[in-house]
């Protein structure tokens, strides 16, 4: 049996080097992503789909694996997203700026596969450094 920590390093691994096929072979069949929007995708084509759409955003983007814990068939973790971009993001045009977000990831495994992942980051902060947002405006303490 697999370890839980080393199936959700697998698919960060995969992500790296773009390997879709092995990316989609760590998803359960009923596999569940919900993201910081809140929104739940269904599927395993839903979970690639997700992957490559970062993927195209930041085609050079790395994820580096900073902590993971492990208990039962739940692995929690954190890990610094990085890359350029390059790509649309959502409807948003490629503005060739540098990105590094710290992410917190939750993965349940079910028949060695990820069952359920939830991930939360902050998006404003990404917002921020591709340039399509601005960064609040700081006031003095009277």
């Amino acid at each position: 049996m697999a370890n839980v920590s080393d199936i959700q390093r697998q698919v960060f691994d995969a992500w790296n080097r773009r390997d879709w096929g092995t990316f989609r072979s760590l998803l359960h069949s009923d596999y569940r992503y919900i993201g910081p929007d809140g929104k739940e995708h269904v599927g395993p084509d839903a979970g690639v789909s997700l992957g490559q759409m970062y993927a195209t955003a930041f085609p050079d983007g790395k994820l580096e694996l900073k902590n993971s814990f492990s208990s039962g068939d739940t692995s929690i973790s954190e890990f610094t997203a990085r890359g350029t971009h390059k790509g649309d993001l959502m409807g948003i045009a490629a503005t060739g700026r540098p990105v590094e977000i710290r992410i917190a990831n939750v993965m349940e495994i079910r028949d060695e596969k990820i069952y359920r992942e939830r991930e939360y980051f902050d998006v404003m902060t990404m917002m921020i450094q591709i340039g399509v947002a601005k960064p609040p405006s700081k006031t003095s303490a009277a």
